[in-house]
């Protein structure tokens, strides 16, 4: 007997998904991060049209496993997994290249996204959906980027202003 199950007999636990592919668990989502990350570069023309340094935004996803980078381009999304340890500074890797990051968030928890399906798909709408409904709701980069500041400015003075001063 080799100690596999025969045919005609279900086993024990099912075989994992291929390639050795994890789920993002909900309880891996409780410790996960969002960092935003602004860019100058317009491959486009039209792109020109937007503020400068604010052109184009992406999302890098730090969770116990490390880091995931989501990247809206052009003709398709581009979700990679890098191969960095979840310790390693990629928000100090980007800012030192010379992009603009905000972060950390959390991310949205899993539930109903329902303003987000009236927005065309862009580079914003995917940052906003990962950041979920107190997310602000902007059009381009650069007010996703001021929309984010006030958000982090607004938390920081309610925490704060909640200090007792003696």
């Amino acid at each position: 007997m080799s100690g596999l199950p025969a045919p005609d007999q279900p086993s024990e636990t099912p075989p994992g998904p291929p390639g050795g592919v994890r789920r993002f668990r909900h309880d891996a989502a409780a410790e996960a991060e969002v960092f935003v990350v602004f860019s100058g570069r317009a491959d486009h023309a039209w792109l020109r049209l937007l503020h400068p340094g604010f052109r184009h935004c992406f999302a890098a996803l730090r969770d116990p496993g490390g880091w995931t980078v989501a990247d809206p381009l052009t003709n398709r999304l581009v979700l990679t997994r890098l191969d960095l340890p979840p310790a390693a500074d990629l928000p100090r890797f980007y800012r030192r290249a010379g992009l603009t990051v905000l972060g950390p968030f959390a991310p949205a928890a899993p539930g109903r996204g329902g303003r987000l399906l009236l927005s065309p798909f862009s580079c914003v709408a995917l940052c906003r959906a990962l950041l979920g409904p107190a997310a602000p709701r902007a059009w381009t980069p650069h007010g996703l980027y001021r929309g984010l500041r006030r958000l982090g400015e607004s938390r920081k003075k309610s925490l704060t202003s909640a200090v007792p001063r003696g």
